[in-house]
């Protein structure tokens, strides 16, 4: 009876061997929950950035107060009949 006994424990054994270290089993599916974790969290900054672009292009497509905004901010532009004033601190 202990040699069968024996026999079944080696046999449970080499079959549980694979689930627990071999590829594809309990590590290597802790490994990848992990890298879906990191891979979500990018994903969702991406998608943040990408939503506040799309916005800002909706904005410049469809109105004109962004386009004035970047033309005066990036640009220096000023309108007609407008007259620009440039203050500096002399600070020491």
């Amino acid at each position: 009876m202990n040699k069968l006994t024996l026999i079944f424990f080696i046999l449970i054994i080499s079959i549980q061997y694979p689930l627990w270290f071999a590829d594809g089993g309990f590590k290597t599916v802790i490994e990848k929950n992990n890298q879906i974790k990191v891979q979500k969290k990018i994903n969702s900054n991406l998608k943040k950035e990408n939503d506040a672009l799309t916005a800002e292009v909706n904005d410049l497509k469809k109105g004109t107060k962004a386009i004035e905004e970047r033309a005066r901010g990036e640009l220096g532009m000023i309108k007609k009949e407008e007259i620009f004033f440039q203050i500096i601190n002399k600070s020491k």
